[in-house]
């Protein structure tokens, strides 16, 4: 009678303190330039050492720029967190991929596709979208600073049990209808507090019908709508994705990993804290009008109005269309646009690379559209060159940018200008995320290609 999330937490139990956390071993810590600094600091000051090594996984992506990653970073407060992650992981003996190396990338990326991610791990991250690692069948989950250090001095980490949520989506997806869209759709719905306190198993016939990428995707928004993680029951879609990656096992390491991950889903008589069921042919392509994630609407509806909100919300509601330069019941559809990222943890995969192509192909980009076409990873970068994607970019007018964040916060180079529109397939769309004063249009990169080449937000099943 054990959920999925169950089975794999529990197996990582090593001590619970009565009416408290528990004491979990942790397989794999992920560690980028932005939450690490104070953590390895902490070590260096009680003279201690990783437990593990060999679990822990450093690259920068945050602060990297996406242009000339050859030549010195010019912003010094990126420049300091980037070196610093390199001379940290040195001085420790960990494994460290740095700007141009080729495991280089986002690092919710190049963990899943280095085949670093598997089914059954427990994995952290000082970074709250690490929960995009339980597409695999993991149970993954951000952490802080002090967590960090606390895993590197003892590869577990102190954590109260969340409850437990499952999400199904039954049904067939409609054109045009991605991963994303689904992800913005359940947010819409669920709101950006409605899994705060559960992890969250998705399923139904329209999750097993996702690639891994778009799991990737869906599992990585879990915590834009308070969820603690994601996680996907692992099937032959995740084994064949994992076969041949460079950490994953082979031969008889293989066989008996098979048999384990074969285990992992949720027994039939499972009882969830919670349960919520949702119908595919309900979602369309979305967008996102305000400023928090869950201000999500189809592309062909309105935006909604104030009329029967409680005091409280109809004045954030309002505060937030006021920064966003938009209306109650106006439509969205036909906004002019100025920026377009392609990109970040949520949507840099080759998938969604295709998919940009697949629209922008045999058209041009807009005038007046800057548009940021930005890898996830070093991998995703070489692939895109190999199936020609990048003459089909260059073909229409756009220029394909080097591994990083890029766009999807304001840590680097890539900010989208105070007052400006930006139609993004990143994950957040908070005041001043993309930059001070930057407006941002969440979307799939199918919606963020009809705008790239059209300038203005556009149903992408009308140029297919």
């Amino acid at each position: 009678m054990k959920t999925l999330f169950d089975k794999i937490w529990d197996s990582h139990v090593i001590a619970t303190i009565e009416d408290g956390p528990s004491q979990l071993f942790i397989d794999r810590l992920y560690c980028h330039e932005v939450t690490s600094p104070q953590a390895f600091d902490g070590l260096r000051s009680r003279g201690l050492k990783p437990l593990c090594p060999a679990r822990i996984f450093c690259m920068p992506d945050h602060n990297t720029p996406t242009h000339d990653q050859d030549k010195p970073i010019e912003d010094p407060v990126s420049k300091m967190q980037v070196d610093t992650l390199e001379r940290n992981a040195a001085e420790f003996g960990l494994a460290h991929f740095g700007m141009m190396h080729p495991r280089n990338g986002v690092i919710h990326v190049v963990a899943p596709e280095r085949g670093l991610t598997l089914p059954g791990m427990t994995i952290v991250c000082g970074d709250s979208h690490t929960s995009t690692h339980g597409a695999l069948g993991a149970v993954a989950f951000g952490i802080g600073t002090s967590e960090v250090e606390m895993t590197l001095a003892s590869q577990c980490i102190l954590q109260q049990k969340p409850k437990t949520m499952r999400i199904r989506v039954e049904g067939a997806l409609g054109e045009c209808v991605t991963a994303k869209d689904v992800a913005l759709y359940i947010i819409s719905k669920m709101t950006t507090s409605g899994a705060t306190g559960y992890f969250v198993e998705y399923g139904g016939s329209a999750i097993r019908s996702l690639s891994m990428e778009g799991r990737l995707t869906l599992c990585n928004l879990s915590i834009e709508m308070g969820a603690r993680g994601g996680m996907i029951a692992p099937d032959e879609i995740t084994f064949d994705y994992i076969r041949g990656r460079e950490y994953a096992p082979s031969g008889e390491a293989r066989d008996r990993a098979l048999a384990y991950w074969k285990t992992l889903e949720s027994d039939d008589d499972a009882v969830f804290d919670e349960e919520v069921v949702f119908a595919a042919e309900d979602i369309e392509p979305m967008l996102t009008y305000g400023t928090n994630p869950g201000m999500g609407v189809g592309i062909t509806h309105a935006i909604p109005r104030s009329l029967s909100m409680d005091e409280g919300g109809r004045a954030s509601f309002l505060k937030s269309l006021d920064y966003m330069g938009f209306n109650e019941g106006e439509p969205l559809i036909g906004k002019r646009i100025d920026y377009v990222f392609l990109g970040s943890c949520t949507n840099g995969r080759i998938e969604d690379f295709r998919m940009f192509a697949s629209l922008v192909k045999g058209r041009r980009k807009a005038d007046g559209v800057t548009a940021w076409l930005v890898p996830g990873s070093w991998m995703v970068a070489d692939l895109i060159r190999e199936e020609g994607l990048d003459r089909i970019f260059a073909d229409a007018g756009f220029e394909l940018r080097q591994p990083g964040c890029s766009a999807c916060l304001a840590m680097n180079d890539d900010k989208i200008p105070a007052g400006k529109y930006a139609v993004s397939t990143s994950n957040r769309n908070f005041e001043g995320r993309q930059g001070p004063g930057a407006r941002t249009v969440l979307a799939s990169p199918l919606v963020a290609a009809a705008a790239a080449v059209t300038g203005v937000i556009t149903d992408p099943r009308r140029l297919l």
